[in-house]
């Protein structure tokens, strides 16, 4: 199980990678996808969507099951993952690379200062392993 020191992690099991200029790109974590099994759809949202903190803005369809994926800060996408709607299976090859969901500007940056660490994440993730 993965845990990128550079991201920032919601407890729905979000990542978050700040690319600076106000631009966050968003995919969902090792964790999410190791627990969803055989990724076969994801809903990508069009460029100029606007999604807000907390709330759900895409759905990942696996063989087990459909899981919202909630969106870490408030913004627009600005770029979408459109390989995703190929080849879903990258969220669960490569969660923290191709298989990431969409690119936002972000309304507000300090959102990001409200998400977890890694430290903190490895810690929920430890917690509800058990």
């Amino acid at each position: 199980m993965e845990f990128p020191e550079d991201l920032r992690y919601t407890k729905e099991h979000e990542w978050a990678r700040d690319e600076g200029n106000g631009r966050v790109r968003v995919g969902i974590t090792d964790f999410a996808q190791d627990a969803l099994g055989d990724v076969v759809y994801v809903d990508v949202p069009e460029v100029g969507t606007s999604v807000t903190a907390n709330q759900a803005f895409s759905e990942v369809e696996s063989t087990k099951s459909v899981s919202d994926v909630y969106a870490p800060v408030s913004g627009s996408v600005i770029e979408r993952n459109a390989a995703l709607e190929e080849r879903p299976e990258l969220v669960n090859q490569q969660p923290y690379g191709d298989g990431w969901i969409v690119a936002l500007a972000m309304t507000d940056a300090a959102e990001l200062d409200g998400l977890m660490d890694a430290a903190a994440y490895r810690s929920l993730v430890d917690q509800q392993r058990t």
